[in-house]
């Protein structure tokens, strides 16, 4: 292979294997001349796209070219003893992984001056005379071993690093190649010649392995950017320059901190800054001490970040010493280190708006209880008033949907607005200030424990809630209204689909809360980024996240808390019931059926299996249900019972585990209520189920037996809603076992605390022989 005359390239396999499997299949397929990419191509195409690919971190495992810079600081011991080995095998262990995914990967590396000056210490240490051992006691020089010249060094310990990173991904079977490269080489006329060996090596699937080449490094130049280039000032610099002229996806900074801070890490106000936009002004960041290692700092960083950025290349700086995988973390997306972007909106960190909602749900909860009322009743109007506005952002979501045809039927459904949901929301609202506004510090037990002593038990908010929902943008007015009248601080994140209708909403819950000035308290996210940043970040930002979908939806934002402390209120599926019983008014039984199947089949309260006594199965009742449903267009799904008893059965019976969430339904037979009761426990989601009969004995047999959040005696499965409850509105429908169950309205949005008052009360005194003893007298609670 042909070098230019400013690059050193040595490429260096392992001795198992001179190609890797993988190349040398590709390879029997194509022209040789196809393989090696001259430097006259590379000029010829050679344009940067100044546009980054990735707006979130989300995109970043698209990322197919990545370029990691390792830094002296993270290679380098503390004590200055060399190469921190088990550190640099967890990053090499990490790009062989990446390779083994198909991404192309390069190292940029710093550690050589490190190896050799290890390496040198040794030999000077070796080669004192014995009068210099007696003269400077039993340590070598200590001229000698500091004055090392650091040119030397890195001629040394260039083919001591080369020769560890290549033993190391040996064990990988990955083949590694040493490119040393001068600022020459960057130069307009010379950077061609550089990026073709690069190419080249990347398509024969060898790790290049970069570094300047200190060994022969002139006296530095003016730092000027020449040519709209960042001038190479240091590896940061390099790596950057490196990555924007080889097209590079994703640069990788790995530092000794956790990302990029607006102050020196472990001062005061200092604050680690997940995202970071162009548009964001470093007028703020205080920056520190460089490392006694490197010749880079992050202010470095940040210049060589913002550049790469701006050029078409994404960043992400992180920390280099994390015991975990921060290299595979950064590329799946997860909250690691700092993400660079240029994203108009992330300038506003999520954590940023957990906090804001936090402090403003403090001033909610310090307005009086006609105040948070006025602010609803405020809402209420609003929503009615901008009616046409409202209708007007529901339109352009619902034509883009059709347009996309990315949403199910179901979704589809919940996502249209009407006049009459309109109204009806605004309603809700009036009832939530009506009943709700006052649940905030109201006595919920007034206790006397002793002479002067006495305790109340107190109904507080939550605290912050985090409310994830698809598709249907009434939600969000709902949701607001309940976090506003239990002083909850509120983040909402409405899906991409319904997202003008959000905004819409949203500031009209904006402007009512205005009226008191708590707008801080609500705020909107619309980036899936966020949202993953505010999970994975939860704790003390968020105090409880309810998630508001379809089960996938639901089950993923589960195991997304998972590793947190944060609980999730919710319910993964909605498989509600309907049992018909052999002693019911036929009229009755087909109205509930028809209602809890047909009124809104896209709800999570729609009937999904309706259960059928079996002495009713070639009667008229049956019947008369079956038609309606017919005529209603749904498709019935027959259980296994059923089918048994039939002469050609169908190939495959109902799931009967199933949410269809339209116009289907799965249809079996039970014995009576008892196994209706046991097909509920084994089949159902703990969400709505109705008994329809005239026999009250049975009625309160289900009612007891079945252990859902709601459970209805001759009633549709539809009145499992907050509003028809009488709630006003919900923020959802829980299946938990613990806090709050079904629809959940103010009082499950509200926690409690105890308050103690006394007259220098210590515990002391009622102890055995002590003064004073316990009454313990519950007094009553005067209503508000």
């Amino acid at each position: 292979m042909a070098l230019c005359r400013n690059t050193f390239c040595v490429l260096k396999f392992p001795r198992r294997q001179l190609m890797p499997a993988k190349v040398c299949h590709r390879f029997s397929t194509i022209p040789e001349s196809s393989l090696v990419k001259q430097p006259s191509d590379i000029l010829k195409s050679e344009s940067v796209d100044k546009k980054a690919k990735f707006l979130t971190r989300a995109d970043l495992h698209k990322a197919d070219r990545i370029v990691v810079k390792l830094g002296s600081a993270v290679l380098t011991r503390s004590d200055q003893g060399g190469i921190a080995l088990g550190r640099l095998a967890s990053i090499v262990e990490q790009v062989a992984e990446l390779h083994s995914q198909g991404k192309e990967v390069m190292i940029v590396s710093s550690g050589a001056v490190a190896f050799g000056k290890r390496r040198l210490g040794r030999e000077l240490m070796m080669s004192q005379s014995v009068r210099d051992t007696i003269r400077h006691g039993n340590g070598m020089s200590k001229n000698n071993h500091c004055n090392v010249d650091s040119k030397s060094c890195a001629a040394v310990g260039q083919s001591g690093l080369v020769s560890l990173y290549e033993s190391m991904f040996a064990q990988y079977s990955i083949s590694t190649a040493q490119v040393l490269v001068s600022k020459r080489d960057l130069d307009r006329e010379n950077r061609m010649y550089l990026q073709s060996t690069l190419d080249n090596l990347l398509s024969l699937s060898i790790v290049p392995i970069i570094n300047t080449n200190d060994a022969v490094t002139p006296p530095p130049d003016p730092e000027i950017d020449v040519d709209g280039a960042i001038a190479i000032r240091d590896n940061d610099s390099l790596a950057a320059r490196l990555a924007v002229q080889t097209h590079t996806d994703l640069l990788v900074l790995m530092s000794d901190v956790d990302g990029l801070f607006t102050a020196p890490p472990g001062t005061e106000n200092s604050k680690l800054l997940h995202t970071f936009s162009t548009q964001d002004s470093t007028d703020k960041i205080e920056f520190g001490k460089k490392s006694s290692v490197g010749t880079g700092g992050m202010d470095s960083k940040l210049q060589a970040a913002v550049w790469s950025l701006q050029h078409g290349t994404s960043v992400v700086i992180c920390n280099g010493f994390s015991r975990g995988l921060a290299l595979l973390d950064i590329v799946e997306g997860r909250k690691t280190g700092t993400f660079f972007t240029e994203a108009k909106d992330s300038n506003t960190d999520a954590s940023s708006q957990a906090h804001d909602a936090k402090e403003g749900s403090r001033k909610l909860q310090q307005l009086e209880a006609a105040e948070r009322k006025d602010i609803l009743l405020k809402l209420a109007e609003l929503l009615e008033e901008h009616e046409d506005e409202i209708m007007s952002a529901n339109h352009m979501d619902v034509s883009s949907a059709k347009k996309s045809r990315n949403l199910s039927q179901p979704l589809m459904d919940r996502l249209v607005m009407s006049p009459a949901r309109l109204r009806e929301l605004a309603n809700g609202v009036r009832q939530v200030a009506e009943k709700s506004a006052s649940t905030v510090g109201k006595v919920l037990c007034k206790r006397k424990l002793a002479k002067d002593l006495y305790a109340e038990q107190i109904s507080v908010p939550i605290g912050v809630l985090l409310i994830i929902f698809e598709s249907r943008p009434d939600c969000l007015p709902q949701i607001a209204s309940l976090a506003i009248a239990t002083g909850n601080g509120v983040v909402l994140k409405g899906g991409k689909e319904s997202m003008h209708t959000n905004r819409c909403l949203f500031e009209l819950v904006q402007q009512a809360l205005s009226l008191h000035n708590a707008s801080e308290s609500a705020q909107l996210v619309e980036s899936r980024d966020k949202v993953s940043d505010l999970i994975q970040d939860a704790a003390g930002s968020i105090d409880l996240i309810i998630p508001r979908g379809s089960s996938e939806m639901v089950r993923g934002i589960q195991e997304m808390a998972a590793g947190t402390s944060v609980p999730v209120l919710g319910h993964s599926e909605g498989i509600c019931h309907v049992y018909v019983d052999r002693e019911c008014s036929v009229d009755m039984a087909t109205r509930v059926v028809q209602d809890a199947k047909c009124n809104y089949p896209a709800a999570c309260n729609a009937l999904e299996t309706l259960l059928i006594h079996k002495d009713l199965i070639h009667t008229s009742i049956f019947k008369q249900i079956n038609d309606v449903l017919q005529a209603e267009g749904v498709k019935v799904h027959l259980g296994p019972k059923i089918v048994s008893r039939l002469l050609f059965s169908p190939a495959d019976p109902a799931n009967l585990k199933k949410e269809y969430s339209g116009l289907e339904c799965s249809v079996e037979i039970v014995d009576g209520v008892e196994e209706a009761v046991r097909h509920i426990h084994e089949h159902g989601s703990s969400h709505t189920d109705t008994i329809v009969t005239t026999n009250e004995e049975k009625a309160n047999y289900f009612l007891k037996n079945v252990d859902s959040a709601c459970v209805f005696h001759n009633a549709s499965t539809r009145f499992a809603d907050g509003q028809r409850l009488g709630l006003g509105a919900e923020v959802g429908v829980s299946t938990t076992r613990i806090h709050a169950r079904g629809p959940v309205g103010a009082e499950g949005l509200l926690t409690y605390k105890w308050i103690v008052r006394g007259d220098g009360h210590i515990v002391r005194d009622f102890v055995a022989d002590g003064t004073l003893h316990f009454d313990h007298i519950d007094l009553p609670v005067e209503e508000s």
